[in-house]
């Protein structure tokens, strides 16, 4: 196990790991990320670019099944591989994907633990903000490790500047959140976890760090208050 494996935020794999939690865990990504389901769908047009008809796709933070549903929905000729840490997450999954289960391999862990591939594909969503400057690039070049030579990976987590503007970009986090019907204790709850504890990158840093793991081409694609999403091949 490299660095990586063990970068995660006890705190929030502690919440992860809650059943209940779990089980609600559909109802929160859209309330907190602008054009949830449309960051699921233009990850599945960018994939397709470059991935075959019959891709294999390396999906690291799949718990909850969400991306994993939604690209399993859009592409019917593409297998799965979802890795994460929580196995309530990985259980509440399995719930979501029903049927679409039989082309999809779960996995428990991080990274390393993930199999070495090569992919046609890979996914990373809402998940590298829980990585340290560090661990992050360790986890990308691990990710790209995995990929054949010319795979499409999208990238898309917490990012946006990190300058005298921070505070107000949370607030706009938090405001959007109470917007979409987020109880406002919930989201101020929210707002003082990102703030104490994710480790969010100004997004032209968060670029670099792709590079720096080994992705060429690596273009924004997305931007939605203090969210960004990248593409980059292998």
């Amino acid at each position: 196990m490299t660095h990586s494996a063990h970068a995660e935020p006890t705190n929030f794999v502690a919440a992860f790991s809650d059943p209940a939690a779990a089980a609600r865990y559909a109802d929160g990504p859209p309330r907190f990320v602008p054009g949830f389901e449309a960051l699921h769908r233009m990850t599945g047009i960018l994939l397709a670019e470059h991935a075959p008809a019959d891709a294999r796709v390396l999906v690291l933070g799949a718990g909850g099944g969400l991306e994993l549903r939604a690209l399993a929905e859009a592409h019917p000729g593409w297998t799965f591989v979802g890795v994460d840490p929580a196995r309530e997450m990985l259980r509440q999954a399995e719930r979501t994907l029903g049927s679409l289960m039989d082309r999809v391999t779960l996995v428990e862990g991080y990274i390393d633990d993930a199999p070495d591939g090569p992919f046609d594909a890979a996914t990373c969503l809402l998940t590298l903000h829980f990585l340290d400057p560090a661990a992050r690039e360790d986890t990308v070049r691990a990710i790209h490790r995995r990929l054949k030579p010319g795979a499409p990976f999208v990238a898309a987590h917490g990012s946006f500047p990190q300058d005298d503007s921070r505070s107000r970009w949370i607030a706009r986090y938090e405001a959007y959140a109470v917007a979409s019907g987020v109880d406002g204790e919930q989201a101020a709850k929210a707002r003082s976890a990102v703030q104490a504890h994710l480790h969010t990158l100004a997004p032209e840093t968060d670029a670099v760090v792709l590079r720096a793991g080994g992705f060429r081409d690596v273009e924004l694609f997305f931007a939605a208050f203090t969210w960004r999403g990248w593409i980059g091949r292998a």
